[in-house]
């Protein structure tokens, strides 16, 4: 995969193209951010260009190196993770690849090493690994994917360079899905939950999705402080595990950010699905009272990533949306 088929990561796809087109890049990166972010796919991207000799500051994605890459069989990289029935990299994988890296490339200009995940080297691998990149063989490259930098050993990370990845958009995520062939509709409720990961958005069940989105807008919908039974309805139903109950809230911000450009007159910002259920509910109210409850779901949803009582939660926020709606 070229650079330029990276999306989301425009900046670091940047630093790297002038990094190879200088010939300065350096021997060991950690790559940081939450998996399906474009991590491996850039790493990928960045040693099909140190290999490729058709483009300066790219891969053509076509020559053979590219293709062998891409493929996952060129000699001259290698994938370290844990075995398949081990949960840690051990010391044994890690001695194995320092012997592979102290030889000569078979074919490109350098060899190349991703480590995932990074954080999961036993105690005596990641010091193994130290002393590798104390004194890298040759002029090998070395890739360390993590979801987190502060879990690996200070003198581990004061050793690579550092690249921090963002989350994707969920506009991104929505154009990566239909580019996958996933219909418009679908693309867009599996990003608005997918938390900038691709590999989540492919996790997502499109029917469970569907199901349970539909059950929100019904039981939302049907808040009312003179009965008070609906409140509790709608939080018996949408609550559940901490997960669970944080997909309802991402759904429900979701729905509350268009109804707060509808309600203001954005008609154009919104391209959800529900659209004309979502016009019906905006119609209901002003700007400041779509923009008062998106903040409660905000702060409801804050308060169970801090482990708040996801029942309770649910209550008070429907109590408030329920509030607004009178």
């Amino acid at each position: 995969m070229p650079f330029a088929d990276i999306v989301g990561q425009e900046q670091i796809v940047e630093v790297f193209r002038r990094s190879v087109r200088s010939g300065k890049t350096s021997h060991s990166y950690i790559f940081e951010g939450i998996p399906g972010c474009g991590r491996r796919k850039t790493a990928l991207a960045l040693i099909q260009a140190l290999f490729c000799r058709e483009i300066e500051d790219d891969a053509c994605g076509v020559c053979p190196s590219c293709r062998k890459v891409a493929g996952g069989n060129h000699g001259d990289v290698h994938l370290v993770e844990p075995l398949p029935d081990k949960r840690d990299i051990s010391i044994d994988q890690l001695r194995e690849i320092q012997r592979e890296l102290s030889l000569r490339p078979y074919e490109a200009p350098r060899k190349a090493c991703i480590l995932e995940p990074a954080e999961r080297m036993s105690v005596n691998a990641a010091n193994s690994l130290l002393k590798t990149l104390e004194e890298p063989p040759g002029n090998a490259i070395i890739i360390l994917l993590s979801e987190n930098a502060d879990m690996l050993l200070p003198t581990i990370r004061s050793r690579c360079q550092l690249i921090r990845f963002s989350p994707l958009s969920p506009e991104n995520v929505r154009l990566l899905l239909e580019k996958s062939g996933i219909d418009h509709s679908v693309a867009l409720l599996r990003a608005t939950l997918a938390e900038g990961s691709m590999q989540r958005a492919a996790e997502l069940d499109d029917q469970g999705l569907t199901a349970r989105r539909d059950a929100l807008i019904r039981y939302v919908w049907a808040l009312d402080l003179g009965r008070i039974k609906s409140v509790f309805e709608a939080s018996e139903e949408l609550s559940g595990n901490r997960d669970e109950t944080l997909a309802s809230l991402d759904m429900l911000l979701s729905c509350f950010r268009d109804i707060v450009y509808l309600s203001a007159g954005f008609a154009d910002a919104v391209a959800s699905s529900i659209r004309p259920d979502l016009e019906h509910f905006a119609a209901r109210f002003s700007p400041e009272q779509a923009l008062q409850m998106l903040t409660d779901i905000m702060e409801t949803r804050r308060a169970v990533q801090r482990n708040a009582n996801n029942k309770l939660a649910m209550d008070c926020l429907f109590m408030k949306l329920a509030g607004n709606m009178a």
